[in-house]
């Protein structure tokens, strides 16, 4: 990917631009219209990348469970031991004294990352969880 910068204008709505304003604001001091505007082109590409089910993505799988659900840490780490080659790493913390989270950090296709996380967010027990996924393509 290039690294020249090539400008062009974008026509929006008053109130599209102020509330867009308020966005790069919040999103701090180093950032600049077009730095969010890189951040969101870039999001939507990623994006589109994941819809691809043969692309290489990287994901994170976030849960949080109930440690004394029946059998619930042994079908997880089945689940985990199934795909050891995508399974790049887990964390595993203790929140209090029933509920722990672990973040499991995946690489692989999109199909096989998206069927992993949803194997290990269906177990019973598990009470919330979420993918995120980013990609090594091109465009970061």
């Amino acid at each position: 990917m290039s690294s020249d910068l090539v400008r062009f204008s974008i026509a929006m709505p008053e109130d599209l631009l102020i509330a867009f304003d308020e966005l790069v604001t919040r999103r701090g001091i180093a950032k600049n219209r077009s730095e969010v505007i890189r951040d969101l082109v870039r999001d939507a590409l990623v994006d589109e990348e994941w819809d691809n089910p043969a692309q290489e993505i990287v994901g994170t799988l976030t849960m949080v469970y109930n440690h004394h659900a029946n059998d619930l840490s042994d079908k997880l780490d089945s689940v985990q031991h199934t795909h050891h080659e995508q399974i790049i790493s887990a964390m595993h913390i203790h929140l209090d004294a029933h509920n722990c989270l672990e973040v499991i950090a995946m690489r692989g296709s999109s199909d096989d990352i998206r069927s992993i996380a949803d194997s290990l967010l269906g177990i019973k027990g598990v009470k919330h969880g979420r993918l995120t996924t980013t990609t090594t393509g091109k465009y970061l």
